[in-house]
């Protein structure tokens, strides 16, 4: 089975059905994940960053946060990660990204040693981070 992380933005996008806004094989990793030969991980900062998303109004799944939440997890395709101390540790290393959620997202990436779903330029440019977009 395929393992990846993914980043809150694509996370969202895959949600909302706004596939064309992810890069070719982001959205076949994603597609794969539906068909169930793929499994891919959330860490917690991204729920967090959809929850207040939610909250501005800039992602609306038609339903509350905890709903959508436990229906994405509860599906077996995608596995919350919790915030560790070790991805903590990691994140100390990943300052050249000047996000902090950008940076433990990309820390849980490199801890769990899976690549990471994203668009973001300055996470992509990290060297030992594989990235799928």
């Amino acid at each position: 089975m395929s393992l990846a992380v993914t980043d809150t933005h694509a996370l969202m996008w895959w949600s909302n059905g706004e596939v064309r806004r992810l890069g070719r094989a982001a959205r076949a990793f994603f597609e794969k994940t539906e068909l169930g030969s793929a499994a891919i991980y959330v860490p917690a900062f991204s729920l967090l960053e959809v929850a207040e998303a939610m909250r501005r109004g800039v992602f609306d799944p038609s339903q509350t946060f905890t709903a959508w939440a436990r229906q994405l997890l509860d599906s077996g395709q995608f596995i919350a990660v919790d915030l560790t101390p070790e991805i903590l540790f990691e994140a100390e290393s990943l300052y050249s990204i000047p996000e902090r959620g950008d940076r433990l997202i990309a820390a849980s990436a490199r801890h769990l040693g899976y690549p990471l779903i994203t668009k973001d330029p300055a996470v992509r440019s990290i060297r030992g981070l594989e990235t799928i977009w």
